[in-house]
This record gives C-alpha cells, structure tokens and sequence, in this order.
C-alpha cells in the first residue's frame, strides 16, 4: 500500500510522491489543469505560457501525457472532441457536455438501479471503472423552455 501524500494540494509533493521529477514545466502543466479542468492540450499550453513563459506545445503534451499516466491528472476523450484533461482523479465520476458550446462538466456517479453500467457480458474482465459521457445542452444554450399554459 502507497502512504498518504502529507499535503495532497502541493504540486512539487505529489510529483515526488509519484516518482516523477520536478520540473518548472511539469508544475505549471499541473496548476493549469487544476486551474482550467476540462481544458484541452492548447488550453493548457496556454495557461502554461502565461504562467511561465515560452514552453514548446511538445513539452505540454509530453507533460500531459506523463501526468496521466501517474495518475495525477485525468484524460478525457469525447467522441469528437480533443482530449481534455482535469486533476479529480481517484473516483469514478462522469462528464455532461454542451452540444453548442462544448462546456463540460462533472457528474457524480448515478446511485441506485444503473443498467447501463452493468455489462451484459464481461467477457472475462475485472471491470473496475465505466466511463459514461452526457450530452445535452447547458443552461445557457437551451432554447428557453415555454411557460406552463394557463387552463
């Protein structure tokens, strides 16, 4: 069993408590994912910029790519949609997007009866996580409802 990070909110720590080493770069990728969730790789190279200067889109990625596979951060992939990448990591939650404006955001999980995330067949698998993915329309862009008719 891995020990607890004393103080899981301090970029350098969690770095060094997964074993990855600690860049100027690779903090600045983590503070503008926690800073922009859900943002893509541009989104991100563009924080990283702002906060640190010239970084090569490269470096983000690279950054990126190494974060996610540690298990800091998390990759998301929308069916059309570049990755975005957010920092909850360590539960199994789910994403609404906006079909207009593409703004995502977290869903916990559903509770009670779930079919559709029960799999018909696991075919031999130890399924430990479902990703599930909600489309719709945000508030914003949702063609306002009519009021109730008055009878």
């Amino acid at each position: 069993m891995t020990p607890e990070v004393a103080n899981p909110t301090d970029p350098t720590e969690l770095l060094r408590h997964h074993g990855v080493q600690v860049t100027a770069q690779r903090l600045a990728v983590l503070r503008a994912v926690a800073a922009r969730p859900h943002g893509t790789a541009d989104d991100v190279a563009e924080t990283v910029n702002g906060d640190i200067g010239a970084i090569s889109r490269q470096a983000v990625y690279d950054s990126l790519g190494l974060l996610a596979d540690k298990g800091l951060i998390r990759r998301i992939q929308p069916a059309g949609s570049p990755a975005r990448y957010e920092n909850r990591v360590g539960d199994n939650h789910h994403h609404l997007i906006c079909r207009s404006c593409n703004r995502m955001v977290d869903v916990d999980c559903a509770v009670g009866y779930t079919p559709c995330l029960t799999a018909s067949d696991d075919a031999g698998y130890d399924i430990d996580e479902a990703e599930v993915i909600y489309w719709g329309r945000c508030p914003e862009c949702a063609p306002a409802k009519p009021e109730a008719v008055a009878r």
